[in-house]
């Protein structure tokens, strides 16, 4: 019965897809943005010897540039236009949240609704403008310092590399706002996802043919899959996991009719800020990388000591990693919830927790029980992002086999799936009202 009952909904939800031509749409509009941001991770920056560049890369990779080169796709090991990726947008918008947090006139904006919301979206795009120059030429004054990488070195180059780095990022931001709008999922994590993901089949070739060289045992590759797998469900267990509150109505008259009290739960996730955490410190512990471009060819000790010590592995790069992760948990689940507004809210509606008074105590509770969960919820993604370092440093496993990059697989495709389905429950009403209509005007 459980299999033919799963078998008929399966039809159903295959029949409503086929019926569904906005969904389809919206689909095929998502996968050609991502197919034109892969396109363009092909395509090489002006003035680089490829040769060159390819074996200075190589030697670098093992560090802060590995991780560079995963979120932007495998763009900044061809050094293409897209090598700066989408991380200014990103760190841009890590900025503008800070400030709205600190700043009476934005957080004020920030409360006007739409508006607001639209004039801080502008900010945010001249700050990823101006990170993006920045980082630009940090990218060419270290190009510049690596011998026989750039073939005609000067002000040109770094003009023509700033320009067009900075207009791949500016592109792959206004493609990502266009997938949210106009396609399926959140476009910024979606290019993330495109570019992880492409890099996993390359991944599992090196993994495998490094076992087949003996330079790694067959026991550490059967174990990183089981880790893989067990990390997946681990991922998928607590993304979905809730904390839920009761929550009680009591009994109204509406006219002349008394409606029953009911109850209610308020869900509080596990893990309320997403892949948030580890893309912002991520993002955070690339500033070292592009400060070093700047003192390329120079000697600055000290900026080696530092850059050096943030390298895949070392002790202070995964204490900061942890941190920033633990920091951003709870930093982003206190922007997007509000125990105060909750709770009036709720008063509003006639809403209460049993044993909580009303109001300010009931914020006060809220607070206390999604900070608990928040702990939990850090401490999970900071375990979770935490493995690919010890990989790295234990066995020299690929990066794409770590938890940062399945975390954000994992959640990208979970929240991806759930908007499609949302996007079939919607058409399959909208099927059930026009039906009624019909049916009404018949009778």
């Amino acid at each position: 019965m459980a299999s033919a009952a799963e078998q008929l909904a399966a039809n159903l939800n295959f029949s409503a897809f086929a019926k569904a031509e906005e969904l389809k749409k919206r689909i095929w509009f998502t996968l050609g943005a991502l197919l034109v941001y892969r396109l363009g991770t092909y395509i090489p920056l002006p003035g680089i010897n490829p040769d060159a560049f390819a074996q200075a890369f190589n030697q670098a990779q093992s560090g802060i540039i590995g991780m560079f080169n995963m979120f932007a796709g495998g763009a900044v090991e061809r050094m293409a236009i897209f090598a700066l990726g989408i991380m200014p947008y990103i760190s841009a918008s890590i900025i503008m949240q800070l400030m709205t947090t600190v700043v009476p006139s934005l957080e004020a904006m920030k409360k006007e609704g739409e508006q607001g919301r639209k004039t801080i979206n502008q900010y945010t795009r001249f700050g990823t403008v101006l990170l993006a120059i920045v980082q630009a030429y940090g990218i060419a004054v270290g190009l510049e310092g690596a011998s026989n990488v750039v073939t005609d070195p000067g002000m040109f180059f770094r003009l023509s590399a700033v320009i067009t780095l900075t207009g791949g990022t500016m592109f792959l931001m206004w493609l990502g706002e266009q997938i949210t709008s106009r396609g399926i999922g959140n476009g910024i994590s979606l290019i993330i996802f495109a570019g992880i993901v492409a890099g996993l089949p390359s991944a599992v070739v090196s993994t495998l043919e490094l076992g087949r060289q003996g330079a790694l045992a067959t026991w550490i590759i059967l174990g990183v899959i089981v880790l893989a797998i067990a990390v997946i469900a681990l991922i998928v267990f607590m993304e979905r996991a809730q904390r839920r509150l009761l929550i009680q109505y009591p009994k109204r008259n509406v006219g002349n009719k008394m409606f029953e009290g009911n109850t209610s739960f308020l869900p509080l996730k596990l893990n309320t800020a997403g892949v948030i955490p580890p893309i912002f410190a991520s993002s955070l512990l690339l500033v070292p990388a592009t400060i070093a471009g700047f003192s390329a060819g120079s000697s600055n000790e000290w900026l080696t000591t530092i850059t050096t010590l943030l390298g895949h592995g070392q002790p202070l790069y995964m204490l900061l990693y942890a941190a920033l992760i633990v920091f951003f948990c709870f930093f982003y689940t206190a922007i997007v919830f509000n125990p105060t507004e909750t709770a009036d809210n709720l008063k509003r509606h006639g809403g209460f927790v049993p044993g909580i008074r009303p109001g300010e105590r009931t914020a006060q509770y809220i607070d206390y029980v999604l900070t608990r969960v928040t702990v939990v919820g850090a401490i999970y993604i900071t375990l979770v992002c935490l493995l690919p370092e010890f990989l790295i440093s234990a066995t020299g496993v690929p990066f794409y086999f770590g938890g940062t990059s399945l975390l954000i697989v994992v959640s990208v495709t979970m929240d991806t799936v759930s908007q499609i389905q949302g996007h079939l429950l919607a058409h399959q009403y909208e099927g059930l009202v026009k039906k009624a209509k019909l049916r009404g005007k018949r009778r």
